[in-house]
């Protein structure tokens, strides 16, 4: 049975979301997930929340990578930081034209329909403003938890963003995000203490990290 007004899934970008990001990765040797993925995703499973993962794998379309590639990697980053309820993946190049890749909403929703969950009720966690746009026009809510390769344009643009990971989930553990810049109230060694007030001096003072625009297009 739904939970109203609660986050039945989050759907996370792969490559500089849940994993640091190497370009064209077709080595499962090379993924690192990012600081507080574990913790994050803990918590989700914790609280009966899906979680899934929607990436842009445009390298298959390239000629970079092969299929068996991609799956080898997501292979790893399942193994690491899964099991995941849902997985979608793209593998085709900006100009393929298909309703798939981010922008675009089709994996959203694709990702929604197999977990049986109403769009309306996932968030779309990501680092670039095309996760965010996927998620708006598939009508889920759309978290950025800018790095590096983030724009200044898409961070302003951002309806809701985080300082890093778990501050994002935390954000979610109890409905749909509320407020532009999601805080965490304590550090992540107490990110499990659930309960009681939160002491004002955990505060998490959050500036962007310094942004780029000379990212590999995914």
């Amino acid at each position: 049975m739904s939970r109203p007004s609660l986050v039945e899934a989050v759907l996370f970008d792969r490559d500089g979301t849940l994993v640091h990001d190497v370009p064209y990765n077709g080595d499962p040797e090379r993924v690192r997930p990012v600081d507080g993925a574990r913790e994050a995703l803990a918590l989700l499973r914790e609280h009966g929340i899906a979680t899934g993962v929607v990436t842009n794998q445009s390298g298959v379309a390239r000629g970079l990578l092969t299929d068996a590639d991609v799956r080898a990697v997501n292979d790893r980053v399942d193994e690491l930081l899964g099991p995941f309820d849902v997985w979608a993946v793209c593998p085709h190049g900006p100009d393929d034209g298909c309703h798939c890749r981010k922008p675009r909403p089709g994996m959203i929703l694709r990702a929604a329909g197999r977990l049986g969950a109403d769009p309306a009720d996932c968030v779309v966690i990501g680092d670039i403003g095309a996760d965010l746009e996927a998620a708006r026009r598939a009508g889920a809510h759309g978290v950025l938890v800018p790095n590096e390769a983030t724009r200044p344009e898409e961070t302003a643009a951002a309806e809701h963003l985080a300082p890093d990971l778990l501050t994002a989930v935390r954000a979610l553990l109890h409905g749909p995000p509320q407020g532009r810049v999601l805080v965490d109230e304590r550090p992540i060694e107490r990110a499990y203490d659930t309960g009681g007030p939160a002491d004002p001096a955990d505060a998490a003072v959050w500036r962007a990290p310094a942004s780029g625009t000379g990212r590999r297009p995914r």
